[in-house]
């Protein structure tokens, strides 16, 4: 399949705001300055062939608009993360329709976004689940015959698309996508974040939540409860709650079976995939076994800054512009097949 690269996008050189310097203040600004009810949704309570439920939050378009577009989230984020509701603005200003997929047990109350609603099931998500991913789009497809269909991930959401399009390199149904500051070796990325504080400080701020998770009743009695509460980084919370939940032997398995750098070299649907060489979640040496490694389909683009997820230019604290967003919208809706 025909791809086409960035350098077809303008612009395409991210310049971070004077006022943001350093990957960490790229990280933090957009979660902690910008609206998180950016746009208005239509939910839908969607039931899973297991039984379970997942929460899809959908964005209605122009009736000329035939791009629909399916987002995903980053760990513990949801519909509501600030990432999301920006891809989603962007959206609206092109006129095109979309879906956010709120991963199991990450979906937020919408009285009250800081509440999470519970799943049916006793398991969540993880880095490499596809299967939902999988149902969604066909779900969608079989509604909307008519619509061409395009997938975006941040995060952990960008490593679950990048593995689907590995797993699946005949498929017809999403014509491009695109992906923010993915991991790609979670191994790596989980010992990245062991060595700094600042690492330590950003697992911690996700441990609070992933731990309150386990000691619901369905979930409790599958699980050594007292040490997921000791776990105190990725590699121990994974050890003994996501790789027992979800069928692996380990973290180790886990990371071997789900990190998408074994599956960009057998994508074909045209991806561009934006990563910061600052990311302070992302260690420098993947970036470019990641060029080595990715099929021709995947357009790459490493900027010396960004942070994780952040991309933030602009000249002053309130003119703030998302480079990342803005690019990744121009590429799904305008890379046509």
């Amino acid at each position: 399949m025909a791809t086409r690269r960035l350098d077809d996008l303008s612009p395409v050189d991210f310049k971070p705001a004077w006022f943001l310097p350093g990957p960490h203040l790229q990280t933090v600004w957009g979660s902690v300055t910008r609206r998180r009810r950016a746009v208005t949704f239509r939910r839908e309570f969607l039931t899973t062939p297991d039984g379970d439920e997942l929460v899809l939050d959908h964005l209605d378009g122009s009736s000329e608009s035939r791009v629909h577009v399916v987002l995903m989230h980053g760990l513990e984020g949801s519909s509501y993360s600030v990432y999301i509701q920006g891809v989603l603005a962007a959206l609206v200003r092109h006129g095109h329709s979309a879906t956010a997929i709120n991963f199991r047990s990450c979906a937020r109350d919408p009285q009250n976004i800081r509440r999470m609603l519970p799943n049916r099931r006793p398991r969540f998500y993880h880095s490499g689940e596809t299967t939902d991913f999988d149902f969604v789009l066909h779900t969608l497809a079989a509604r909307m015959p008519n619509h061409k269909f395009a997938a975006f991930g941040a995060s952990l959401g960008g490593n679950v698309l990048l593995k689907w399009l590995g797993e699946h390199p005949d498929q017809k149904l999403v014509t491009a996508a695109a992906t923010l500051s993915v991991p790609f070796d979670l191994g790596l990325g989980s010992r990245l974040l062991e060595t700094t504080a600042a690492g330590r400080f950003y697992v911690s701020r996700f441990l609070a939540t992933l731990r309150k998770k386990v000691t619901r009743p369905d979930v409790a009695p599958l699980l050594d409860v007292p040490r997921v509460m000791r776990a105190r980084t990725f590699w121990e919370y994974d050890d003994v709650a996501t790789a027992p939940l979800h069928g692996f032997s380990g973290a180790a398995d886990y990371y071997e079976r789900s990190s998408s750098i074994h599956y960009v070299g057998r994508i074909t649907t045209p991806t561009l995939a934006i990563n910061a060489a600052d990311d302070p979640f992302v260690p420098a040496e993947i970036l470019p076994l990641l060029r080595d490694t990715a099929s021709s389909a995947v357009s790459i683009r490493i900027t010396p800054a960004g942070g994780h997820v952040g991309f933030i230019g602009g000249v002053a604290p309130w003119r703030c512009e998302y480079w990342g967003e803005e690019t990744v919208v121009r590429w799904l809706v305008g890379n046509r097949n």
